[in-house]
């Protein structure tokens, strides 16, 4: 989740892409989320099974931010909100 290009971002892990992303976008996702204003979708990734998802979502967050934006600029250069891909 991000709140603009190149912002503030959050790396979190779920099972449910769309319900978690419609949560934070209503500010109810995470604490972090809602105080900085992260609504945007910009980098998604699936894997199973979910332990393996847990330990993927703690290396990313060990990261360092140009890393990140790195990876999320690979698939999605504009950082467009991705949350209509995953929301129909």
């Amino acid at each position: 989740m991000a709140n603009r290009y190149r912002g503030t971002i959050y790396v979190g892990v779920t099972s449910d892409l769309a319900r978690r992303n419609a949560q934070h976008r209503d500010g109810k996702g995470s604490a972090f989320c809602a105080e900085h204003g992260l609504t945007r979708l910009v980098w998604a990734d699936f894997m199973e099974p979910i332990d393996e998802a847990i330990a993927h979502e703690k290396r990313l967050k060990r990261w360092r931010r140009e890393w990140k934006f790195d990876l999320i600029e690979k698939n999605n250069p504009d950082w467009r909100d991705l949350f209509d891909d995953f929301n129909q």
